[in-house]
């Protein structure tokens, strides 16, 4: 016996049918979707309504006795016939749910885009759905591999919404799969952006994977990024790859190295045996040893290193020998930076200052270098701002680096951005 019409339009409405959206990009809460479904066990009240033309239930009924089968065979011919006697948009929703049905059960994402398609068209989707549905109609063509389509679906419910995060997320992923790397950490931050202006902060699967893909193909933007993944998730962890970023796109010399990992000590980002190990070395080179010893000891007491190992039982030794000529230096410090004849020689005292810790003594030396023959204002403010900035001098700081130009202005900007995350 053959189902009435009304007995399809129940076997039609039961349960629930939503297509899933994607899955939440970079740890993103999914978003509360408005949908027709119900609870279960009671009836989807919009799909309730529908009312199957006389002409065409008796097509729609072999259709879904083939789909409910799972008669491959025979579904595309009995959906070619339903689709031709269709005549109202409640027919075109009852067959292209169908469709769908037997698309998803076959894999077919080619065909599972069709039926959305044909359901999108149908006009019987509530509006609140329609996004929904775009993001899985986007996603079928992703996987079909027609990315161009899936690229148009998106862009189109972006500009219907352009605070669709769940899309944006998508569009971005597609652009990074086609090798677009710039569009998609545009979107990427475009989403950033749109979470922000919400009152709301983006998770931080938006910033890391921003990062990541900007640094992969050496975007210019990558720092700027980095700086704002920093800000926005202060961490050892996001600190320390920052600065990794940094050191591995600049390559920077000694100098500006011992100047990043003072900034990655300050963050309490130092880590392993590489960070440790350098910043020792090139303390002790520059006549810092009591720095040395200080940030040696900081990573044993942390259990970061091993003391035992004979990486650090060789430099701790050096270390060792270069401590009483450092005590004596930084006694007479202060004093032989305010009176030194040249800006270099200041900018050494205060920088010895700086590594013992002193750092409104070394402040004050730097602030007369600026004054002196030679000076370097870029390189004098970089280090100015971070012996403020060790201070607690938020505001004094914030001068001194904004004044920083050239080479140094990358690392006063992580300086900055270390600041904006201080109380």
């Amino acid at each position: 016996m053959k189902p009435t019409s009304t007995a399809l339009l129940l076997a039609l409405t039961a349960g629930t049918f939503i297509p899933a959206p994607a899955a939440a990009q970079y740890g993103e809460p999914a978003a509360q979707q408005q949908s027709n479904a119900a609870p279960a066990g009671q009836q989807p009240t919009a799909e309730a309504k529908l009312k199957l033309s006389k002409g065409a239930s008796k097509a729609i009924i072999e259709l879904q006795t083939a789909v409910n089968a799972n008669d491959a065979a025979n579904i595309p011919a009995k959906l070619a016939a339903a689709q031709a006697v269709a005549k109202t948009p409640e027919d075109r929703f009852a067959i292209a749910r169908l469709q769908y049905t037997a698309a998803t059960a076959a894999k077919d994402e080619s065909a599972r885009a069709a039926a959305l398609e044909a359901l999108i068209a149908s006009g019987k989707v509530p509006p609140a759905d329609v996004a929904a549905f775009n993001l899985e109609l986007g996603d079928a063509y992703r996987k079909a591999n027609q990315p161009d389509r899936a690229a148009a679906v998106f862009e189109r419910v972006i500009a219907a919404d352009p605070n669709n995060l769940d899309v944006i997320g998508s569009l971005a992923e597609l652009r990074a799969s086609q090798g677009r790397t710039a569009d998609a950490v545009g979107l990427i931050r475009k989403g950033i952006a749109t979470r922000k202006a919400s009152g709301q902060k983006a998770s931080e699967g938006w910033y890391k994977r921003a990062v990541a893909l900007a640094y992969k193909d050496k975007l210019p933007d990558t720092m700027a990024i980095a700086r704002e993944w920093v800000a926005a998730y202060p961490s050892p962890t996001s600190w320390h790859d920052a600065i990794a970023i940094y050191r591995n796109m600049a390559n920077p010399d000694d100098a500006r190295l011992l100047d990043l990992l003072r900034l990655e000590r300050a963050a309490g980002a130092l880590s392993g045996d590489e960070d440790f190990h350098k910043y020792a070395y090139l303390a002790t080179e520059k006549g810092y040893g009591s720095e040395a010893k200080a940030v040696l000891d900081e990573g044993f007491a942390a259990g970061k290193i091993d003391r035992n190992t004979p990486l650090f039982k060789e430099i701790t030794a050096g270390v060792a020998k270069k401590i009483a000529e450092d005590h004596a230096s930084i006694a007479g410090a202060a004093a032989a930076g305010k009176s030194a004849s040249t800006a270099r020689a200041a900018l050494s005292n205060g920088d010895l200052l700086y590594g013992a810790g002193q750092f409104a003594q070394a402040a004050e030396v730097y602030r007369g270098a600026l004054g002196k023959s030679g000076a370097d204002a870029s390189l004098i403010n970089l280090h100015l701002g971070a012996a403020l900035a060790q201070q607690g001098d938020k505001a004094g700081a914030t001068a001194a680096l904004n004044a920083v130009t050239g080479a140094n202005a990358d690392i006063a900007k992580l300086w900055l951005a270390y600041l904006a995350t201080r109380a």
